[in-house]
């Protein structure tokens, strides 16, 4: 089983208890009923609350960074929140501060891998496949170092649940078979749960960090930092 270090943390506001549902069914039907339940906890957090969490977020994130051991100018993901989720921008914003390059993820059509181009200030976002604004096809494409991966729940053990399409899972694939890329999930700390149902596919993250936690799995739990 992996296991998972989890960095001092100091209660920025009380998460939600565990979900404890009695699920049945297979593996589809659990996951649908846990991301309804998910959705409603999610959007019912206090807008105050998640403004200032994506900042404490921000503030995390950049103390992960000598763990991390990105290389100088490495390509950072992001993404653009939708509905209800966390905000990334600050800090993606702080890690362009910081020489990094920030690209956002693009939809190319359903079953397939994303794609991710440059995202630079004052670009012009377009539609993807999916109807997510992204960088224009003229934007230069660029496989990423970090991915900064959003979610409906996760766990301690380090894994996530998404929206149902797999966009991530299939990317994180194909990346971790070409390149070293690190998954940091990013999430309220009211979106952790018990167990996330999970199916062969599934992939697993390499950190994730909320408003009251670090934590850390896989190859970084105990120490470890990124292979060179």
């Amino acid at each position: 089983m992996p296991t998972a270090e989890v960095a001092p943390s100091a209660p920025f506001f009380r998460p939600f208890p565990f979900c404890r549902l009695l699920m049945p069914g297979g593996i589809t039907e659990q996951k649908t009923a846990l991301r309804r339940v998910m959705r409603e906890r999610r959007a019912a957090l206090e807008p105050n609350m998640r403004a200032a969490a994506a900042f404490v977020v921000r503030d995390r994130l950049i103390e992960m960074l000598p763990r991390l051991a990105l290389p100088a100018g490495a390509v950072v993901a992001g993404f653009l929140p939708i509905r209800d989720e966390i905000d990334p921008r600050p800090a993606l914003e702080a890690l362009r501060e910081r020489g990094f390059r920030l690209v956002l993820p693009v939809v190319i059509a359903r079953n397939e891998p994303l794609i991710f181009r440059e995202w630079l200030p004052g670009t012009v976002l377009e539609p993807d496949a999916f109807h997510i604004p992204a960088p224009p096809v003229w934007a230069e494409q660029l496989a990423p170092d970090l991915l900064l991966v959003p979610m409906l729940a996760f766990d301690r053990k380090g894994e996530r649940l998404g929206y149902g399409a797999g966009f991530y899972d299939v990317t994180l694939t194909l990346l971790r078979a070409q390149r070293a890329s690190i998954a940091v999930g990013i999430a309220f700390s009211t979106q952790e749960v018990e167990a996330v149902p999970v199916s062969a596919r599934d992939v697993m993250l390499d950190a994730l960090v909320t408003e009251i936690d670090v934590l850390w799995f896989g190859r970084f739990a105990g120490g470890g930092a990124a292979p060179s």
